[in-house]
């Protein structure tokens, strides 16, 4: 799936991921190719991609998430 986090500052990722995990508000969140549309507000934590054996870590200090159609769009603050 496409996968981006956006910073007012900054793009901190563009690319591809095969699992993505964010800090929602009420409990962690795991996304992988076909979710369900979603959209979530999200807390202060980690946003996690993975990518093949390949884990990348992003600190964000809370945000949005929305999921459409395997893109994943992370509005972070």
């Amino acid at each position: 799936m496409d996968v981006q986090i956006i910073t007012p500052d900054k793009s901190l990722y563009d690319g591809k991921a095969d699992l993505v995990t964010v800090p929602g508000t009420s409990g962690s969140i795991g996304i992988l190719n076909n979710h369900a549309p979603l959209v979530s507000s999200l807390s202060k934590g980690e946003v996690k991609i993975v990518l093949g054996n390949k884990e990348e870590f992003f600190k964000i200090d809370g945000g949005v998430v929305e999921v459409l159609k395997n893109s994943v769009v992370v509005l972070a603050s």
